[in-house]
């Protein structure tokens, strides 16, 4: 089931993102659509390269304090995929990239996804020590 969901999401989200740009381009015209989707990809690039360094910083000073750097590494991955997403061209995947590359909008859907694997990991622990028993 995951697998269909994939498969469908990659061929959705292109899909989308065609209708989307084709909507921008009809309301501001082929040059300044290609020039604002250029424009976020090099806002991307920026973001990626700022945001990268302060969770490297704060990844490298947890590793210094002796403690475990979990949720840096969490918002390095998250960093690492908002600057892909806004490399990306289109207008969907920039706001996706936009929410993962802010920190307060990354903080958020750090504590969600931490939140969602916790249930889902419980869920497939209780399953699979029913089945042994």
């Amino acid at each position: 089931m995951p697998l269909l969901w994939l498969a469908g999401l990659f061929i959705a989200l292109p899909l989308a993102e065609l209708y989307v740009i084709l909507r921008v381009g009809d309301w501001l015209g082929v040059v300044p659509t290609i020039a604002l989707l250029a424009g976020d990809s090099l806002l991307g690039a920026i973001l990626l390269r700022s945001q990268g360094r302060s969770v490297w910083r704060r990844f490298r000073a947890a590793l210094a304090e002796g403690r475990v750097p979990h949720r840096e590494v969490q918002e390095g991955v998250m960093v690492i995929f908002g600057g892909a997403f806004l490399i990306t061209p289109g207008f969907i995947t920039d706001v996706v990239g936009l929410l993962l590359l802010l920190p307060p909008t990354r903080a958020l859907i750090r504590r969600l996804a931490v939140r969602w694997l916790r249930r889902r990991l419980f869920v497939e622990r209780v399953v699979v020590r029913q089945r042994e028993l």
